[in-house]
């Protein structure tokens, strides 16, 4: 079985001039944890998760490691937070991701996912976002396939 078999086609992505209001409105209205950037002749130059437009709030993670008690005033911290939301999608952005062709086989996929903890990754053929592949995808494909 392959990739293409099981994957997301297309989809949604952004670009790296936009907005992470704009990028976490598309995540969050899609139940989706991750976006593909892509430039404007669809090639693919990052991702993004949710997880990434969370991050700017926390200036000195290492502080919460040590003194997670009293590091921060939290909700000073709540309140940078629509100052986050107008930063750009390529400040905070994992460039170029790791990625899959649409005919690797699924397992091999599932392999880098694993290895890199990862719970989906972009399908990417000759530099072109093809769509996105996930774990449960993955999962879903074998059980239909062996079920």
């Amino acid at each position: 079985m392959k990739v293409n078999d099981v994957m997301t086609h297309g989809g949604l992505s952004c670009k790296a001039g936009d907005t992470l209001h704009d990028a976490t409105q598309k995540m969050v209205m899609r139940r989706c944890g991750s976006l593909p950037v892509i430039d404007d002749e669809g090639k693919l130059i990052g991702i993004i998760t949710i997880r990434d437009t969370m991050l700017p709030l926390y200036p000195n993670f290492g502080e919460y490691i040590h003194d997670a008690k009293s590091a921060r005033d939290f909700e000073e911290m709540e309140d940078n937070y629509k100052r986050v939301m107008c930063m750009k999608v390529k400040e905070v952005m994992t460039p170029n991701p790791m990625t899959v062709e649409s005919d690797t086989p699924v397992l091999k996929a599932a392999s880098y996912m694993g290895l890199k903890n990862l719970r989906r990754i972009p399908v990417v053929d000759d530099g072109e976002l093809k769509g996105m592949v996930s774990i449960g995808d993955i999962n879903r494909g074998m059980f239909i396939q062996h079920g």
